[in-house]
């Protein structure tokens, strides 16, 4: 039954892929929906995995690989670089590395959950 729900959560972060790439940038020379999407998604993941995660993995797996797993795409930002490096525009394909790559990592770590002492 996982198998199914996983299913079912990846369509709905796949069509939410879609409909973000359509309302937002969806006329820029610059990849910014799948730069949003990927951000966004980094973020999610560590912030729903450190403070939602405790008491089910079922769930973890349901909205981890299935939703976001969806929801967010290497294959894209792969594609989107090649095409902005075959357009001439070097700059912009290694500053979409540079962001995708330490904003994801910064995201990722600021969704964490970090421990308080005192």
């Amino acid at each position: 039954m996982i198998y199914l729900y996983i299913g079912l959560a990846g369509a709905l972060g796949a069509i939410s892929r879609y409909l973000v790439g359509i309302f937002f940038f969806s006329n820029s020379p610059f990849p910014f929906a799948t730069l949003l999407i990927n951000l966004v998604g980094c973020y999610a993941l560590a912030y729903l995995t450190s403070r939602f995660f405790c008491l089910s993995s079922q769930l973890k797996t349901v909205v981890g690989t299935g939703f976001l797993g969806s929801f967010t795409t290497f294959s894209a930002l792969s594609v989107e670089t090649v095409e902005l490096f075959e357009q001439g525009k070097v700059f912009l394909a290694f500053l979409y590395i540079v962001v995708s790559i330490v904003g994801g990592i910064f995201l990722s770590n600021l969704g964490w959950k970090k421990e308080v002492t005192e």
